[in-house]
């Protein structure tokens, strides 16, 4: 019963104006969106770039395919640095037998560290290209995860700067509001104060 008067009494507050109202709402809308829609816009952006990685990745692996070949070359003693990084592979001449039966020798990459004389497993494409291993579990995973943050953070910075944006708003309203009160009050309060004077 309390609660209902109350409610009742806020309704009725002469001081409470229409873009108090507006900002009120607005703020359950930003409280509603942040909680329950940016992490849902997230889970759904995370599970479509899962699906799309797996695909991606299921389509590779069915065109590339993993041969393993014997180091010829002569391998560095240091990998080549690029702009002060050590890079992870480097090329270097290899030598493996395709599935014909016929041995084969052409310039692959191959992890850093690794010596003339070691065996590495080389992947190829359809065409014959020495290519990078399909992705993995992981990466579909990685990709997936950072694409669904990505989404709920531009989700919340999205309904954050709308927020800003209506708090803007209803504020220049309030204001336009206060001033034209003021100039129907200001007369009259300032007669008053003339004539005590």
């Amino acid at each position: 019963m309390r609660s209902r008067a109350r409610a009742r009494r806020r309704q009725r507050n002469p001081l409470r104006r229409r873009s108090d109202i507006v900002e009120a709402w607005t703020a359950l809308a930003v409280t509603v969106l942040l909680v329950l829609g940016a992490p849902l816009a997230g889970v759904v952006t995370g599970w479509w770039a899962h699906d799309d990685a797996e695909a991606m990745a299921a389509q590779q692996r069915a065109d590339r395919h993993r041969v393993s070949a014997k180091v010829v070359g002569t391998t560095p003693d240091r990998p080549p640095a690029m702009e002060g990084a050590t890079p992870r592979t480097f090329s270097v001449e290899a030598r493996w037998t395709d599935e014909g039966g016929r041995t084969r020798t052409s310039e692959v990459r191959v992890p850093a560290g690794t010596r003339s004389g070691d065996t590495v497993d080389v992947w190829f494409d359809s065409a014959g290209r020495n290519v990078p291993p399909p992705p993995g579990a992981t990466a579909a995973w990685q990709h997936a995860f950072t694409l669904g943050i990505c989404a709920a953070g531009a989700t919340a910075a999205t309904v954050l700067l709308a927020q800003s944006a209506v708090r803007r708003g209803a504020m220049r309203r309030r204001m336009a509001e206060w001033d034209r009160d003021w100039a129907l009050t200001e007369p009259e309060w300032t007669r008053r104060s003339r004539g005590e004077i």
